[in-house]
């Protein structure tokens, strides 16, 4: 029997890393390449090209090799020396079927490799556009960082790709410089954390993950220093390559990073089923996510081990946490009634009846537009009381439409202020059905 090969992945994923010819550079000698993304629930989301067909990826600093996933027969991709492997990822389910394939074409404008290795996961499942509600086809991380150094405006959604020989730090007094820690494929920054008013200051060793959408990740324990939360509530935390990923939600007194302090930072503790994989922790205490880098403008320097940063204007943004205890994702399409005013029609019928209809006439069509379903319910919230289940279709929201509506839009919709009122209409398997609840502050 052929022997399966597996690779153990950490976070999301981390395999050994290879060099050689395996790197992206600047074409035509360029000193540097602007890259517009789009931000969506504080995950970085930018347009590949692989093989020549335009692809969207999440841009993850907690993985080595891009990782393709929700990709279809439409797509038309090329798969270059193909070979099958199983992949093991964060969450609680098994393990993955995966093809592994070599000598790719990876081009993001000017900046180009011609022999990018990709894992394309083959389960139909994995399928992360429905909870972001935007189509992405993979992940790219640490292959597209270690040759540049990268500037990441969070604000102005663009990055900004620089030849390390040619790059100059300017002068900033309001810059801090940190460490940047290279193990193997992985970056780690050092920061502290207080978890409470009667606690000393911890330093902590963080996996940079701007995959993540959260604020921090810590891991209970690790060497006996990290205590679990006393004041906390269970949550599903996200989704990773195996599965959901679960854990309690707290926040901490203060968390540290340079001389740069953020108060009441939100933290999440991963439960030791999502983390069975995660076997080679060494000295990591956890990881920092992008509701923590979005409050900054970001240098990237893997060539020369240095973070960067800056404060934007987000830097004092509150962090909230979901008071309704929704958590909403995208499941296919549905269908939606809308009127539409018809010019031409409304001119023939004005003409033929000798001017007495209006030049506008309203007509009935049917469009197609994402359904937006209700994923996950967290026991005991407000959501859950009165009767909201997962599956649960919403239609509109304090009696607006939301067909119009982003993923996102509708997630801040329901999840505006304490004490506000939210009304909800739903389809449940063919029943309409009406739930109203107020939003409570957790934590």
């Amino acid at each position: 029997m052929k022997a399966v090969k597996y690779i153990r992945w950490l976070i999301l994923l981390a395999i050994c890393i290879s060099y050689g010819q395996n790197k992206f550079e600047l074409l035509d000698g360029e000193r540097s390449e602007k890259v517009s993304f789009d931000f969506i629930n504080n995950l970085i989301v930018l347009e590949v090209e692989v093989n020549k067909i335009p692809l969207s990826f999440i841009v993850d600093t907690g993985v080595n090799k891009p990782i393709l996933f929700d990709i279809s027969p439409e797509d038309s991709l090329d798969i270059h020396s193909p070979k099958d492997i199983y992949i093991k990822g964060l969450g609680g389910g098994e393990p993955l079927r995966a093809i592994h394939s070599k000598n790719n074409e990876f081009k993001i404008g000017r900046i180009i490799n011609r022999h990018q290795d990709f894992y394309l996961i083959r389960d139909a499942n994995v399928n992360f556009s429905q909870q972001i509600g935007y189509r992405v086809h993979g992940i790219i991380g640490f292959d597209l960082f270690k040759n540049f150094i990268v500037e990441v405006n969070y604000k102005n959604e663009r990055m900004r790709f620089y030849d390390p020989q040619q790059y100059r730090y300017k002068n900033c007094r309001n810059c801090e410089s940190l460490p940047l820690e290279l193990e193997g494929s992985k970056a780690y920054v050092h920061g502290y954390i207080k978890q409470y008013s009667h606690m000393e200051e911890i330093p902590v060793k963080l996996l940079l993950d701007s995959g993540s959408c959260d604020a921090l990740w810590l891991f209970e324990n690790t060497e006996g220093e990290i205590a679990g939360p006393v004041k906390f509530f269970d949550d599903l935390l996200g989704f990773g390559l195996s599965g959901k990923i679960h854990g309690k939600r707290a926040r901490l007194q203060r968390f540290r990073i340079g001389d740069f302090e953020i108060q009441q930072t939100k933290v999440s503790y991963p439960d030791s089923i999502s983390l069975r994989y995660l076997n080679v922790m060494g000295d990591r205490n956890g990881s920092l996510g992008s509701e923590i880098l979005r409050r900054f403008k970001v240098v990237f320097d893997y060539p020369n081990q240095k973070l960067t940063l800056k404060k934007n204007g987000d830097f004092n943004d509150p962090f909230l946490y979901n008071m309704s205890g929704i958590q909403l994702e995208h499941n296919g399409m549905r269908i939606v009634k809308a009127m539409s005013q018809d010019i031409d029609q409304g001119r023939r019928l004005a003409h033929k009846s000798g001017g007495n209809y209006s030049p506008l006439r309203n007509t009935l069509k049917f469009e197609l537009h994402p359904a937006i379903q209700i994923a996950d319910v967290r026991l005991n919230s407000p959501a859950d009381k009165v009767g909201l289940r997962k599956g649960d279709v919403i239609l509109s929201v304090n009696r607006k439409d939301i067909s119009s509506y982003s993923l996102q839009q509708i997630t801040q919709m329901i999840n505006t202020k304490p004490g506000k009122r939210i009304q909800l209409e739903i389809d449940r398997q063919g029943s309409f059905l009406k739930f109203a609840f107020e939003l409570k502050k957790v934590l």
